[in-house]
């Protein structure tokens, strides 16, 4: 909640002892102490928003649907119901005390596993996802958004269903089982969204890209699978100037040596990305370039986010498989350059086809490259594209090799 720019406050239902491996016990707090804290919260905050999470037991259920009326704010409910295992954790009766709650929320959240439980239907794909979210809609919650991290496939597909319409929020499965947390960070996302006044569509839209990115870069923490990374934004934006910055002090030292030799037909540029950058937006650059005159090498503007293109492409491609990269300049490619590059005992791929993506050159290797080769083709300059883990690495690569040049 933190993380979308909202102060959040809770009334804990339940103390688990847990970890990254599972949960070894739990303690559910007294009825009377549960309404306390609710109590205090909404007797105190200007409440935007609120979730729920594992209720517990049918007395907490039934507790937060009596007071579900009284709010002033949307609900959402997470129906926390079924553990990863496939475990039932609530008692039947607690299950049917849902529906009740379900009747004053603004939007469910269930899984596969609880959208079959509320609904009877066993979510398997598109089809039987709108029936089950139709069916919980029977209940009075104004929309279902059925999660789909739990059916097989490529791809992740939550589906949002509301009165007459089903809208669907697709993203790339990550390749991790570190996905500890993410029923509840999306729940907490789009609840911190709503709070704010966005509209329903526009909160999950933005909270299902967050938690995308949060179990894209997942904290690897403890002995079993991590969990999901909550800062990446926030560490994202954090770094965007001293990145910026960064690139400013590559390209100073470019201009000090004057590394013309080096500068390609169609210009040098470099770009530095931020920690999780997936897009040329989230990556600095000299914008038009920095290029030859009579004095030596000049940048045309200064360095701002967006500026580059191709080369910021290039460095996203090769943080597919070696997200550490950040740094990258591509400079001209001749047989002495290619030399050079031997001698200097480089990791070099050659990108044979400009077309292909680069994040094959990068993937399955020990490690990575530091040096890509395009070679001349009709209509194409040869250049050579160094990249690197930190910005002091990828010039003083570059300065060595201007340096054997000459």
């Amino acid at each position: 909640m933190a993380a979308h720019g909202v102060f959040g406050t809770s009334a804990i239902t339940a103390v688990t002892a847990q970890h990254t491996r599972g949960v070894e016990s739990s303690f559910v707090l007294p009825l009377e102490e549960v309404e306390a804290q609710l109590e205090a919260v909404t007797g105190d905050f200007a409440v935007g928003a609120a979730k729920t999470g594992m209720l517990a037991t049918t007395e907490i259920v039934r507790l937060v649907a009596d007071r579900a009326p009284e709010f002033e704010f949307p609900l959402i409910v997470d129906p926390v119901m079924v553990a990863t295992s496939g475990d039932r954790l609530l008692e039947a009766e607690a299950e049917r005390a849902y529906a009740d709650l379900l009747s004053e929320a603004t939007l469910a959240t269930p899984n596969a596993d609880e959208a079959e439980v509320l609904s009877g239907v066993e979510v398997t794909d598109a089809e039987s996802a709108r029936e089950a979210g139709e069916a919980i809609l029977e209940t009075g919650v104004d929309a279902v958004l059925v999660k789909g991290g739990h059916v097989p496939g490529e791809t992740v597909r939550d589906r949002l269903v509301t009165a007459g319409e089903v809208r669907t929020f697709e993203h790339p499965r990550v390749g991790t089982e570190a996905t500890h947390g993410s029923g509840c960070t999306l729940a907490a996302a789009i609840t911190a969204r709503l709070a704010t006044g966005e509209s329903l569509e526009s909160a999950v839209e933005g909270a299902t890209d967050f938690l995308a990115r949060a179990v894209r870069y997942y904290s690897n923490v403890g002995e079993g699978h991590g969990a999901v990374n909550h800062a990446v934004d926030l560490r994202n934006a954090a770094a965007r100037e001293p990145t910026a910055e960064a690139v400013q002090r590559v390209v100073d030292r470019f201009v000090d040596r004057d590394v013309s030799r080096l500068v390609p037909e169609v210009g040098m540029n470099v770009v530095g990305a931020t920690p999780y950058a997936e897009s040329p937006a989230e990556t600095a650059a000299v914008e038009g370039r920095i290029t030859r005159t009579l004095e030596g090498v000049h940048p045309n503007r200064g360095v701002r986010f967006g500026a580059s293109s191709h080369l910021a492409d290039v460095l996203l491609a090769a943080r597919e498989s070696a997200p550490e990269l950040r740094f990258a300049v591509n400079c001209r490619f001749d047989d002495e350059i290619e030399d050079v590059l031997e001698e200097l005992d480089l990791i070099i791929v050659e990108n044979g086809d400009s077309s292909e993506p680069l994040d094959g050159v990068f993937a399955d290797r020990e490690a990575s490259p530091v040096a890509v080769i395009t070679r001349a083709d009709v209509g194409r300059e040869a250049t050579t594209k160094l990249v690197a883990e930190d910005a002091e690495t990828l010039a003083d690569r570059t300065l060595e090799l201007c340096d054997r040049l000459e």
